[in-house]
Order: C-alpha cells, then structure tokens, then sequence
C-alpha cells in the first residue's frame, strides 16, 4: 500500500506539471486544505484556489518539468487514508 501512495503522489505531481486539471480533481479531495507560499501562511481551503492556477499559471507556462520524489515517508492511517511527506526537487531549463 504505501508503494501505492508513492505511485499517486507521482502522478498528482505529473498532472500538476502537466496542467491537467481533471487529473488533478480526481486525485484530490474537493475540500482539500493546503498551505501555499502564495497563501502567506493562511491555510486555503477547496479547490479554487488551485483551479485558478491550473487556468492562469500552469498551463502558460509551457516549459519542460522534471520532478523527483526524494526520500519519501509514507504512514497509513488506516484503510482509507495515508499521509506522505518527501522532498519535492522540481527541474526545469529557464
């Protein structure tokens, strides 16, 4: 299972990259809350917060990503839940 939460997180990462909303909606729960460095500290809660960037940011931004997943920690929580954390190393050519 844990190799499980690894291969999703891979693929959230890749649909972030890729600017692939409906990828990304799939994955995540609707009433995701998340701490962004755009938020300035203030927890953001449901989705759009990261539709609009998926709308307006990513997909303008057509450079090619590279993102590795370095020494990931997976817990499962249960049947149903699982929390990761990683080092997110994200390439790209400026």
């Amino acid at each position: 299972r844990k190799q499980e939460v690894i291969k999703i997180t891979e693929q959230l990462l890749e649909a972030i990259n890729t600017g692939d909303l409906e990828a990304y909606t799939k994955i995540c729960d609707p009433h995701i809350t998340a701490f962004e460095p755009e938020a300035l500290g203030n927890l953001v809660e449901g989705m759009d917060f990261h539709k609009f960037y998926f709308e307006n940011v990513v997909t303008k931004n057509c450079k090619a990503i590279n993102t590795t997943i370095l020494n990931p920690n997976v817990h499962l929580l249960g049947d149903e839940a699982a929390c990761i954390a990683y080092v997110r190393l994200t390439q790209y050519v400026d």
